[in-house]
């Protein structure tokens, strides 16, 4: 029996060694214990922030993401941008894929003010705090709208065109898209500059979507029905440059004032091509927007409402 007993006490020992040496096998080997998984920025340690762009068809929107981007990069956190090539179906799919991969914020330059309200309430109810940037949300909750004063901006251009025609003639406004907060307001503040001016008349205001061949193909309609143009307001440089190429075929000397100034833009001021832009500095919009994100992200309070400068560019 002690034999036996002695037998059994070894055979005991010897499997519990080897199961000792099995467990720190798996440890070491291939057997990895799980990691948690990282799902956007919310599950990782790193901010995300989900940057929703109209367009990146238009070189004011191009500047604005890479101001954008150089803010994250310098602030150390992940910036993810999505396009909705002015398509608003587009744009709100884009938003529910920010929210889905759990962002910790989500910046909206919105396609249009009104269609953009169901995606900015998506992500409310993702609890995912939403800032808009350059164009406003009719709707929804909004941390924070970050943009020019656009009606601000509008004045300007229609305070210069006044200067520069003498206080009296025929003006075209060339509007941007409906819908969108910076059309409304652009043409507000040019409005309040020029209607009621004795001498003074918008003889033919029409929407040309902040497109360059659009603004094209509209003052070509524009002048074949008015002789008589002084001037034109663009709500936006694209549009401007576009209505700049008509009048040059047409052989017509007119002033063209924009809106954004973006490089084309700046460079056909300083050759006498344009008369003016109004800047509106879109790589300080995208920077001010992400820094404000990163704010937001780490719970700290923010200003409903953030202005950046404006300036009137004109030939050097």
């Amino acid at each position: 029996m002690k034999k036996m007993y002695m037998v059994l006490s070894l055979l005991l020992v010897f499997v519990m060694v080897a199961a000792g040496c099995s467990t720190k096998s798996n440890l070491e080997g291939g057997a990895k214990t799980a990691e948690p998984k990282k799902e956007g920025g919310a599950a990782s340690s790193k901010t995300t922030i989900g940057l929703s762009i109209s367009t990146l068809n238009n070189p004011f929107f191009v500047t604005l993401k890479e101001g954008a981007e150089k803010a994250a990069k310098e602030a150390g956190v992940d910036l993810v941008v999505v396009d909705a090539q002015n398509d608003t179906s587009k744009q709100i799919s884009g938003i529910e894929d920010l929210i889905q991969k759990k962002v910790n914020v989500i910046l909206i330059n919105p396609t249009d003010s009104v269609a953009v309200i169901t995606a900015v309430e998506s992500a409310n109810k993702a609890n995912i705090p939403v800032i808009t940037i350059d164009r406003a949300a009719n709707g929804g909750q909004v941390v924070s709208h970050i943009a020019s004063d656009n009606v601000k901006g509008g004045q300007m251009a229609g305070d210069f065109i006044l200067k520069a025609i003498g206080g009296k003639g025929n003006i075209v406004e060339l509007q941007g898209i409906a819908g969108t907060s910076a059309a409304r307001d652009r043409g507000k503040g040019f409005h309040n500059a020029v209607d009621g001016k004795d001498g003074v008349k918008v003889v033919s205001s029409q929407p040309a979507d902040f497109d360059r061949a659009k603004g094209l193909s509209v003052m070509e309609n524009i002048l074949q029905g008015n002789k008589d143009v002084a001037a034109v307001f663009a709500h936006n440089d694209e549009m401007a440059l576009g209505a700049l190429q008509a009048i040059q075929a047409s052989g017509k000397n007119i002033v063209v004032v924009g809106f954004d100034a973006t490089d084309d833009a700046v460079k056909a001021v300083n050759e006498g091509k344009m008369a003016a832009t109004v800047a509106q500095k879109p790589a300080a919009i995208g920077d001010v927007a992400v820094k404000t994100a990163v704010k937001v992200s780490k719970g700290e309070k923010v200003e409903a409402s953030i202005p950046v400068d404006l300036e009137l560019v004109t030939k050097k």
